[in-house]
């Protein structure tokens, strides 16, 4: 057959395919390509191998062939056998003030009717907004991508309150707390509490198999809820939680008192961090008890408030916080089963000995929170 494009080497172009399919180093296309030259090289030192032969030889496609001879005899030898395809350049579709303008955009608030943009409702916008004709959502994609926005996640956070005297009087106080060295005579406690809806399955789930995940039917019943107080001490590494109907001045006042009797019968005092709730006070107890019992259980306590939007502070939520993930974050029918479950999790978390090891300083506060501090007024 004649040939349109005649693949004709030169001696030093055959060395150099000979030796490249010698090596087998470069990539198997690669490879093949330099066969197909050598095979189909018409010159004086060629076999001339006919297409057909070439494709039973290599396995590979006439077609394949056909695009290498012209590879060779249009662009040369090293096209020929390392074919690239040609990059394609791309044109930024939004200049920098535009980018800035749709940046300006995801940090407002969506138009009305809409809880949060979504990629397709920005484009829309900037097609409003700007010159544009038309804007995909995938170039918005990108850009939100570049500045690390996401407007569709909401994250919920207690934000205290700026130029706070209040605030930052109880803070730094409960980190004075967390500076204190460990004395089995006073021991520092964190409390919170936390209550549980109890739903029952209606239909019973299915087990996780290979290849399939675990199935719940989304239909449940409700059981009411429980609450739940949970006691920690950092130093030590240990916590207990326990499970109640309510969460009342009362029943806070009976957790204070086997915390006094049960817990650490032998401390001269228990210094205790716990949330500016109105039953987390001493009243609870002259409430609950005779004035007299009230008042030697109120002695054993030293009590520290962490301040309004300020829980993070208390180490309790952290516990909290754990619990949640491995024990709670799933159905639980009936405070039986809750008792149960949470108490052993705290078995096997106080046999491990897990502590929490508190770096945020008053230091740090007053670098990090500076927003927080009141203005010095001369």
């Amino acid at each position: 057959m004649n040939k349109k494009y005649q693949v004709i080497l030169t001696q030093t172009e055959r060395t150099e395919l000979d030796q490249q399919v010698s090596a087998g180093t470069a990539p198997a296309r690669d490879l093949t390509h330099a066969r197909i030259l050598l095979k189909a090289d018409k010159g004086p030192h060629g076999p001339a191998w006919k297409d057909e032969a070439i494709a039973a030889a290599l396995d590979t496609s006439l077609s394949t062939i056909a695009r290498v001879r012209q590879q060779f005899v249009e662009r040369g030898l090293t096209a020929a056998v390392r074919r690239r395809p040609p990059r394609r350049e791309y044109r930024r579709k939004l200049d920098g003030e535009q980018e800035a303008r749709l940046i300006a955009e995801v940090c407002s608030s969506p138009p009305d009717g809409y809880s949060r943009w979504s990629l397709r409702l920005l484009a829309d916008r900037m097609v409003e907004l700007t010159d544009l004709d038309t804007l995909s959502y995938q170039t918005t994609r990108r850009v939100l991508q570049r500045n690390e926005l996401k407007p569709w996640l909401r994250k919920q956070w207690v934000i205290p309150p700026k130029a706070n005297a209040e605030f930052v009087w109880r803070m730094e106080d409960v980190l004075a707390v967390y500076t204190r060295p460990y004395d089995p005579k006073r021991p520092q406690v964190c409390m919170d509490e936390i209550s549980k809806q109890l739903l029952a399955d209606t239909r019973d789930p299915l087990a996780t198999a290979p290849a399939r995940a675990a199935r719940v039917d989304y239909e449940y019943e409700r059981r009411g809820t429980a609450n739940m107080f949970l006691f920690c001490e950092p130093l030590a590494g240990r916590r207990w939680v326990s499970v109640t109907d309510r969460r009342t001045a009362t029943d806070w006042a009976h957790q204070i008192k086997d915390l006094v009797e049960k817990h650490y019968p032998d401390a001269e005092q228990i210094v205790l961090v716990a949330d500016n709730l109105n039953t987390h006070t001493p009243a609870a107890l002259y409430a609950t008890f005779s004035p007299a019992e009230a008042k030697r259980l109120a002695d054993k306590l030293e009590i520290h408030y962490t301040p309004k939007h300020g829980s993070w502070l208390n180490m309790a939520e952290i516990e909290l916080s754990v619990l949640g993930r491995q024990c709670l974050d799933r159905r639980i029918p009936d405070a039986a089963a809750l008792k149960a479950e949470v108490g052993a999790w705290q078995d096997r978390r106080n046999a491990s000995g897990r502590s929490i090891d508190w770096r945020f300083t008053t230091d740090d506060a007053r670098i990090k929170l500076k927003r927080l501090y009141p203005s010095i007024q001369e």
